[in-house]
Order: C-alpha cells, then sequence, then structure tokens
C-alpha cells in the first residue's frame, strides 16, 4: 500500500507524519477523520510509478469532481463576477469557521443545487486540492477572478493556520470595494437617463415637428423665425449627411481608443481624468479609501509592511497613481516610515497622513489604517451626494432651456402662420 508524507494543520498547530493509504482520496478522507487540515500531501518516492499506472487505469470511472475539472479546462479559466467572488469568499470562510476541514467543505459547496460559476469553482479546486496541491496555487491557476491580492493572503492564512479569520476579512474587503464601484455607478443613472431624455426630446423636434410646422408654413406663404431657420438648416444637414457624421464619430473613436492602447498614452488620460471638475475628486477620493482598505487588511493580516504595499500596487487601477505609489514602495524599502513616504508623495492630504503616523507610534498601523479608511469613505459619500445633487438638477435646467428653446420657435412660428392667415 502507498505511504503518504502529510503536512496538515491541527488543533495544537501544524503537524507532520506519514500514513498509508490506496490513494490520494483515502489518504484525505483518513486525514479529515482525524480532523486534520490538509496543507501538503505527497507520496513517497519508492512507490509513486505503480499508483500513477492505476490512476490511468481509472479514467473511465472518475469521480464527479473530476469530471468537473476536466470540464473546466477544456473551457480554459474560469471568470467569476465579483458578486460571485464575494459569495464563494463568505460561504468558505463560514465553512471553515465552522470547523469543517478544506476539502470537505469545497465537497459541500460543490453540492449546491443551484448551477452556478461557484458549482464548478469549487468542484475544480477539490479535484486539484485532493490531487496534493495547495489551496492558494489551485485558486490561482483555476480562475484569474481572484487576483494576485487574494492569493498572496490565501497563502499566508494556508501557512499560519488561520485561513478562516483571513478569508472573513477578505470577503469584507471586498464586499466594500463592490460597494464602492456600485455607489459610483448608482449615482451616474440617473443624471445619464435625463442626458438621453434631453437629447431624444431635441431630436424630436428637429427631426419631425419643426420640418411638419415648415410644410404648414409654405402652405399659408408664411415664414419661419431665423432660429427656426437655422434648426431646420441643421436638420436638413443632418439628413442628408447623417452618416458622415457617424463615419466621423467611428473612426474618432476608433482613433481615441488606438491612442488610449498605447502605453505612453496612459498616464496623461489617467491625469486628465482627475483635472476634471468634481469627477477627479471623487477619483482621487476612491484611490485613497482602496489603499487605506486594501493596505489595512493586509499588515492586519501579518504580511509585512513591503510585501503589502506591492500586492496593494498590484490591486490599483489608475497608470498615473501606480506609477507614483511605485516611488513610495522604494522609499519604505529603503527604511523610511510610511507616514514620511506617503507625505513625500504627494498624493494623500494631510489629514490621512497625521492618522497614519498616530497609527505608526502606538503601534496599531492595521487599526490607523481602518479607521482613516471609514472615514475617507464617509467623504467619498459627500462627494458623490454633492455631484449628484447638482448634476441633477443642473441636466434638468439644460434639458428644460433645450425644450423651452423648441417650443418658443415652434409657438412664434404658429403665431406668424395665424397673423399671415388672416391678412389674406
Amino acid at each position: 500500500m502507498p505511504t503518504f508524507a502529510y503536512t496538515a494543520q491541527g488543533p495544537s498547530g501544524l503537524i507532520q507524519g506519514e500514513l498509508s493509504a490506496v490513494d490520494r482520496s483515502e489518504a484525505f478522507a483518513l486525514l479529515g477523520r482525524k480532523r486534520l487540515q490538509p496543507v501538503k500531501l505527497e507520496q513517497t518516492a519508492e512507490r509513486a510509478a505503480p499508483v500513477k499506472a492505476s490512476v490511468k487505469g481509472k479514467v473511465a470511472g472518475k469521480p464527479k469532481a473530476e469530471v468537473h475539472a476536466d470540464v473546466l479546462q477544456s473551457r480554459g479559466a474560469l471568470h467569476l463576477k465579483l458578486p460571485q467572488v464575494v459569495l464563494f469568499t463568505e460561504e468558505l470562510s463560514d465553512l471553515l469557521g465552522a470547523g469543517i476541514q478544506l476539502e470537505p467543505a469545497l465537497a459541500t459547496m460543490e453540492r449546491r443545487r443551484e448551477l452556478s460559476g461557484i458549482k464548478v469553482l469549487a468542484a475544480a479546486l477539490r479535484a486539484k486540492i485532493r490531487d496534493g496541491m495547495a489551496f492558494s496555487k489551485a485558486l490561482a491557476s483555476t480562475s484569474p477572478s481572484f487576483g494576485n491580492l487574494f492569493c498572496a493572503l490565501a497563502t499566508a492564512g494556508e501557512a499560519s493556520g488561520t485561513l478562516s479569520a483571513i478569508l472573513k476579512r477578505q470577503a469584507e474587503y471586498l464586499r466594500s470595494l463592490q460597494a464602492l464601484r456600485s455607489k459610483v455607478l448608482f449615482a451616474m443613472i440617473y443624471p445619464a437617463f435625463l442626458i438621453a431624455a434631453s437629447l431624444s426630446v431635441t431630436l424630436l423636434f428637429v427631426v419631425y415637428l419643426i420640418p411638419k410646422l415648415t410644410e404648414l408654413l409654405d402652405s399659408t406663404g408664411g415664414s419661419l423665425p431665423l432660429g427656426a431657420q437655422i434648426i431646420l438648416k441643421f436638420s436638413e444637414f443632418a439628413k442628408t449627411w447623417w452618416w458622415l457624421a457617424a463615419l466621423g464619430l467611428i473612426c474618432g473613436g476608433i482613433l481615441l481608443r488606438a491612442w488610449l492602447a498605447r502605453p505612453d498614452s496612459a498616464i496623461p488620460w489617467a491625469k486628465f481624468q482627475l483635472r476634471l471638475p468634481l469627477f477627479g475628486a471623487i477619483l482621487k477620493t476612491r484611490f485613497q479609501v482602496q489603499f487605506l482598505e486594501t493596505m489595512a487588511n493586509l499588515v492586519g493580516n501579518g504580511l509585512p509592511m513591503v510585501n503589502a504595499m506591492q500586492l496593494t500596487h498590484q490591486a490599483i487601477e489608475s497608470p498615473y497613481y501606480k506609477q507614483e505609489f511605485a516611488k513610495v514602495i522604494d522609499l519604505v524599502a529603503e527604511g523610511m516610515a510610511l507616514s514620511r513616504a506617503l507625505d513625500r508623495s504627494g498624493l494623500f492630504p494631510p489629514l490621512m497622513l497625521d492618522m497614519v503616523r498616530v497609527g505608526e507610534q502606538t503601534g496599531d498601523l492595521s487599526g490607523a489604517l481602518q479607521k482613516a479608511g471609514e472615514r475617507f469613505d464617509r467623504e467619498l459619500s459627500k462627494k458623490i451626494d454633492k455631484l449628484t445633487a447638482m448634476a441633477q438638477p443642473l441636466i434638468v435646467v439644460l434639458m428644460a432651456g433645450m425644450v423651452g428653446i423648441m417650443a418658443y420657435l415652434m409657438i412664434t412660428s404658429i403665431f406668424q402662420t395665424i397673423t399671415s392667415i388672416q391678412t389674406k
């Protein structure tokens, strides 16, 4: 019978040993009965070749988890949306926190009745873990939706035996990130609807109503006001040369995408976005909140400062902030305090620097970063509410002005038509 060497997490910490089992599946089952969570499981060298042959002979009778893994491999990497990543992390954290070992926890998630990417992901991860792969490596090779930050935290959790706690904190971080994105998106829905409505009303006047009024005036011998004549000429031009305008927009979009695809254009475009009125302030605060929450999550999980900053650097979306934050990492790696390095970068406000400095002095940097993140998240909410409050009446006034001008021109034209009929 083959012998397997294992490293597992037990009630008293990490333990090592050997056991005899028919295959890896039985070895995992034996460790689970002992309430041990496998971290590493390898077959000893002297019996490796016969077991490989026996595994090849059992391809026709694969268990369900391996079938799911084969299907996933044939389709490529599994991509999940952020809500699915949050749900998977929460469920796995709850199962591990309840005392269930990793492999049985994934088996429980695999038995979900709901057909979704989470079910397929759990099956693929379980198959790889039963083959001796670490959870973090299996996750990285199965789905790119979790990213380097998540996988690095999972590695730290496996090494320290605190995978459940780390997944729980990561789920909270992902929920806050999801709420942040949704907050910015929902704030733009109503203004976008108003803009679309105003453009639709304007097109209705220009393309349909004013031309109909022109036909009425021509039949009575009247004439349109100067403003209506200008709009009518624009309408006729749009009807005749609309394809040229559409072609110009398409070409302009292609050229803009080609320019943005160049590496040299990413930083200037990011700087331009930061200079936009109102929107630039929201983007700056959003970066600061994401930085604070990510660093608090990593430092709180016991990662060294430089490693935590490197993972935070990978999570930054703006190319400009990514470039500037790389300089901060170099300063901290040379021995400079985090607060001084952030102050030298000029990317962060004085209030946040003071809170980070207090955290360094008290020895609770993670708590200080978390409190600063909560405070700046409230500031971000205020700025988004302010933008929404200013944008909505501005768009309403603009839309009312455009519709009012069109209505004035039509009413004036109707009065001229009535006057011309009366004089005849």
